[in-house]
């Protein structure tokens, strides 16, 4: 017997960004693929025509190469399939397990009323569903129908999810699903519109050959319809996980509308992918205690078990201790970069030593953005606070500021390093008769614009020689 290929899906609706949940499923999906050395495909969920955007699908497809999230097929646009789901339906009107209704959206809402005012549930009477025996109303001349599916009317719909464990639902519970909208009014007679989310995904899931579906449990009540669609389609069914919903620090689910920063944001606010990949690892999944691996590792470890069957919360200071973790561990050549294009983006120009910039600063950092606050002193003018001008420029101190800027004035060429800046602060030290933290701090406020930093003749053995003495004189 040969084993089904492994084979699933992230499928986007380009609506709005690839939202932080979203961007969790599809590292799911992936590193499931990728443990069973399968494929993974990206699919454009587009027939939501009035809110698609083409911003949106182009900021989909930058979040996705930024977090590493390689696909073997796409992206597959669902707007250029139409023909296939008209195929389809097509079929299974044919079939009898699916037809036409002519019901108005008036008429919908007048049977709802009806059903709520009975304390019925609300959902589809059934009208236009042909049966043995049934007379159908007749077909208005000026209504473009949809189609619905025939749902069965009898038994249980289960399977065993992989994340949720065994579901049942019975059919009673589910109605018959508008599965093709109405076409265009200049369309002929017979013609379809775009296809609903619930049979596009089905249709495209048996096409692809997807064999696992890793989903958010908001699509738990979708599936007994999709199930059915399947099975009238003679089609495989894949196998679905439903993955909990993360919630804000609020407690309240993430969404593209409640709270739900994009990917690309944390990318412009200074975050690592590998740190983001790790954080929505672990929001949700677990591998024993480990809270700091690789994707590597999280490939070899994600089989699909221990995912976790309850809401995960979303935590911006664990996700920054993660990224703190992650800036130390990264290259100065890489920060560099990141720091260097943050700077530009601020108007800054590019200091010249920003490797060594970022090797003494990255340790107090938990994102490019604060490196680059702290850098960007290096060359754009500080603005020390009051309280820390009041406190530690005092006129006690400022004429041994003043020596050491012009000590520090005549070093030149090689000699201006850390040994010699290094010399320079004792030698006045000495001279004035002071400890260190009584010339460094002031030395620091006046310099940097703050009063902590690191060891203070390393920090200033990176400054241009002029715009340092410059601040030290201004004193």
């Amino acid at each position: 017997m040969t084993k089904t290929p492994i084979r699933t899906r992230i499928a986007p609706s380009p609506t709005g960004f690839l939202h932080l949940g979203t961007a969790r499923t599809a590292l799911f999906s992936w590193a499931y693929a990728r443990h069973h050395g399968g494929q993974f495909v990206l699919r454009i969920e587009d027939t939501d025509v009035a809110r698609s955007t083409q911003d949106s699908v182009e900021q989909i497809l930058a979040s996705m190469q930024w977090l590493g999230l390689a696909y073997d097929e796409g992206p597959i646009y669902q707007m250029q399939r139409l023909a296939r789901y008209h195929e389809v339906a097509q079929q299974m009107i044919a079939a009898g397990t699916a037809y036409y209704c002519y019901c108005t959206p008036e008429e919908l809402e007048a049977m709802r009323e009806g059903q709520r005012a009975r304390g019925e549930k609300t959902g589809y009477d059934g009208r236009w569903r042909p049966e043995p025996g049934k007379t159908l109303p007749p077909v208005p001349a000026d209504v473009k129908p949809v189609v619905r599916f025939k749902n069965p009317l009898e038994g249980d719909v289960s399977w065993d999810d992989l994340v949720k464990g065994p579901i049942t639902i019975n059919n009673r519970e589910i109605d018959d699903l508008i599965i093709m909208r109405p076409a265009d009014a200049a369309a002929g007679e017979g013609a379809l519109g775009v296809p609903t989310y619930n049979f596009a995904v089905v249709v495209d899931d048996w096409d692809m050959a997807i064999s696992h579906v890793f989903r958010g449990d908001e699509h738990i009540n979708n599936t007994p319809w999709q199930i059915n669609i399947f099975n009238a389609l003679g089609a495989p069914l894949p196998q679905f996980g439903h993955i909990p919903v993360i919630l804000g620090d609020d407690g309240q689910k993430l969404s593209k509308r409640r709270g739900a920063v994009s990917v690309t944001a944390y990318e412009d606010n200074g975050y690592l992918p590998e740190a983001m990949l790790n954080y929505l690892a672990r929001l949700g999944w677990s591998h024993g205690d480990d809270e700091l691996f690789t994707i590597e590792q999280m490939v070899s470890w994600f089989d699909g078990g221990h995912i976790s069957k309850s809401p995960a919360q979303w935590d911006p200071a664990k996700l920054e201790w993660v990224n703190a973790h992650y800036i130390k561990q990264a290259s100065d050549e890489r920060l560099a970069a990141l720091v260097g294009a943050q700077l530009t983006k601020r108007g800054l120009p590019v200091p010249a030593r920003l490797e060594a910039m970022c090797a003494l600063y990255k340790d107090r950092c938990a994102t490019t953005v604060v490196l680059a606050d702290w850098l960007a002193m290096y060359v754009a003018p500080v603005s020390p606070s009051d309280e820390d001008r009041a406190t530690h420029l005092t006129e006690a101190v400022k004429p041994a500021i003043r020596s050491l800027a012009d000590k520090l004035a005549a070093l030149d060429g090689e000699g201006w390093n850390k040994a010699a800046i290094n010399g320079a602060i004792k030698e006045t030290i000495g001279a004035f008769g002071l400890k260190m933290p009584q010339l460094a701090i002031p030395v620091r406020v006046l310099v940097c614009g703050r009063a902590q930093t690191p060891s203070v003749d390393a920090v200033l053995e990176l400054f241009d020689k002029e715009i340092l003495v410059n601040r030290l004189r201004s004193v």
